[in-house]
């Protein structure tokens, strides 16, 4: 594809082809949030999240922004912002890359295979690492507290806000940003 625009409108048209069920902002293939299913056997599984995604001007040679509206217990998601601190996307994007593969590969090994060393969420770190069952019953109670379909259908963007989103161009590998660190 030789331009951008072209690209957004070629992933935006899988996705909305694909069994994810796809919401744009305004008509805007820009911008639109994505209803996500955990992944099967981890404790996520039966959770929905709406997903908040923002594809800059640059897509695909700089990253969506992406972001969870309900609350999900990770260590490597922001309870509060939604967040995602994922090296995929903040680090090693690239423009191979597909928004397909962000909901069928990049999203389900973050929460399958959570980084407690790299924590947005020092809490859920602590207790994955110390009391790994501990962690695994209060991940189950947040999926069925925060995740359940009407959760997803209720969140809002006033749960998140632009700048609390994960990209590239708002993150680095510093140490020197505690809590936004990847």
């Amino acid at each position: 594809m030789s331009s951008p625009r072209r690209r957004i409108e070629t992933d935006v048209m899988k996705l909305l082809m694909s069994d994810y069920e796809v919401t744009l902002v305004n008509d805007n293939m820009q911008e639109f949030y994505v209803r996500f299913h955990g992944p099967t056997d981890t404790p996520f599984a039966g959770g929905v999240w709406k997903v908040h995604v923002e594809l800059p001007d640059q897509y695909p040679y700089k990253s969506p922004s992406i972001g969870f509206m309900n609350r999900i217990f990770h260590p490597n998601i922001d309870e509060l912002s939604g967040s995602v601190c994922l090296d995929v996307i903040n680090q090693t994007w690239s423009p191979m890359f597909d928004m397909i593969n962000i909901f069928e590969v990049f999203l389900p090994q973050l929460l399958r295979y959570p980084n407690p060393t790299d924590p947005l969420n020092g809490e859920a770190a602590a207790m994955l690492m110390r009391e790994a069952a501990s962690y695994e019953l209060k991940v189950k109670e947040y999926v069925s507290r925060y995740a359940t379909k009407d959760a997803a259908d209720a969140a809002t963007d006033e749960s998140s806000s632009d700048d609390d989103m994960s990209s590239v161009a708002s993150f680095s590998d510093d140490d020197d940003a505690p809590g936004l660190e990847l």
